[in-house]
């Protein structure tokens, strides 16, 4: 008996596996680039995990794969990019899986945020709005009101995101926004003060479980990437509760009833506030801090859903395990990656903190403003997880990305400035006559 995963989240594979070998099934990964999942394949014995390669945004590959499959008996699906798709496989091949009507809307941030506010669960609106239209600014100012967030209303990895503050941010964030490709389109809505957190639940049929809080650590503005966050936090019990009640609220009103969900929100001053909904264990090593503070394999749930049998999780006491904190390691400028400094000392940090690599060397780095630049990431354990992030911030300050500077970026900018002008050669005829005389006229003074 077969179970398969339409791709996955970077880290986690190896647990799933293990969950599905619990249930008896093996499982199969249908993916359009192993090397996404190097760091988990490498600890796998060679054909533990069933790959399939198949260009995984083409549905009708997809369905044709599992098609072959034997015995199929579920179909995982943990990413966002991938959420819809796997819904829609799920309904066309007679597995458990959700409504695709329910994850069309999680994935559409905008809609959730209007469905919310509508039912009073958030104080904030949205407004679809478009970057080239010349009265857009206006309208945000009217109708949103500043400090306010522009985003993508189905991106990921904290791309396509402008915290904006003032009318000139305002503008700028719209100019930028113009220039860029959406996976779903531009809205804005209210920026909401405070820290950031994220809800790890899991659902059965509305039966929501808050497994725990994890702290999240965002970069300076106006860029917005993640830097650092621990799990468990540990909360005074009526703000657990508070949350608790809130993010069940929040998932029955949006249509998520089953499975694991990763709630992103603000505690604000007047209580929480969404930022959004991911159907699925949060990312990064998410995952992994759920398993060591539980003490089990949270996998395990996952299968169960996917097989269409309530979780044994939601009912089961968990046994207190170490709390962990990690801290996702970016390089300081663009190029490409040569390796790293410092990972050699990391055992003498507190903590037995442990690498995860998400980038390869000779991998060229160049969105530094999102989690795309992430090198690799830190993880580390304690009793608490304050302790737990404090050492996981002093382990990751250690090592450095070592980052060549690509030579093609020189020759790529004078290529896009020549074909932008008109009389680009006559101008780099002069350029290099000028350049000529400059160099010999140092080599006079010398």
């Amino acid at each position: 008996m077969t179970i398969a995963a339409l791709e996955a989240l970077t880290f986690g594979l190896g647990r799933l596996n293990e969950a599905a070998r619990n249930a008896g099934h093996r499982l199969c990964l249908l993916t359009g680039d192993r090397s996404v999942y190097r760091h988990e394949l490498a600890r796998l014995a060679p054909g533990e995990v069933d790959i399939v390669d198949v260009d995984t945004t083409d549905e009708a590959a997809c369905a044709a794969a599992l098609a072959d499959l034997p015995d199929l008996r579920g179909l995982i699906n943990s990413t966002d990019t991938w959420s819809v798709p796997g819904a829609d496989l799920a309904a066309k091949l007679g597995l458990p899986g959700p409504d695709p009507n329910a994850v069309r809307l999680l994935r559409d941030k905008s809609r959730v945020r209007s469905l919310l506010h509508a039912h009073g669960l958030s104080r904030g609106r949205a407004l679809a709005v478009a970057a080239d239209d010349e009265c857009a600014a206006a309208e945000i100012l009217r109708e949103i009101g500043l400090p306010a967030i522009l985003k993508d209303s189905a991106g990921t990895s904290s791309r396509n995101v402008w915290p904006v503050r003032d009318e000139e941010q305002l503008h700028t964030a719209l100019a930028q926004a113009a220039g860029r490709s959406f996976n779903g389109r531009l809205f804005a809505e209210p920026y909401f003060s405070g820290p950031v957190y994220s809800a790890e639940t899991l659902s059965w049929e509305d039966d929501t479980k808050l497994l725990g809080v994890l702290s999240r650590q965002m970069s300076p503005e106006p860029s917005v990437r993640e830097e650092a966050a621990a799990f468990p936090v540990g909360l005074p019990r009526p703000e657990h509760d508070l949350i608790e009640d809130w993010v069940g609220r929040v998932l029955k009103t949006a249509g998520h009833a089953t499975g694991f969900a990763h709630v992103e929100f603000v505690l604000t001053t007047e209580g929480p506030e969404l930022v959004e909904i991911n159907r699925r264990i949060g990312g990064a090593l998410v995952g992994e801090a759920l398993c060591r503070a539980l003490g089990t394999n949270v996998y395990d749930a996952m299968v169960d859903t996917a097989l269409g049998r309530r979780p044994a999780l939601l009912d089961t006491a968990a046994t207190p395990g170490p709390a962990t904190g990690f801290v996702l390691v970016y390089p300081d400028r663009p190029g490409t990656l040569t390796g790293w400094t410092g990972l050699d000392g990391l055992s003498a940090f507190p903590g037995s903190p442990e690498w995860y690599p998400t980038a390869a060397p000779g991998q060229r780095m160049e969105h530094l403003s999102d989690q795309r630049g992430c090198t690799g990431i830190v993880l580390t354990e304690a009793a608490t997880a304050e302790l737990a992030l404090h050492r996981a911030l002093s382990a990751a300050g250690s090592i450095r990305p070592v980052v060549a500077a690509d030579p093609l970026g020189l020759f790529e900018q004078l290529a896009q400035a020549r074909a932008a002008l008109s009389d680009g050669f006559l101008l780099s005829a002069q350029v290099g006559v000028q350049l000529g005389e400059s160099l010999d006229v140092r080599r006079r003074r010398r």
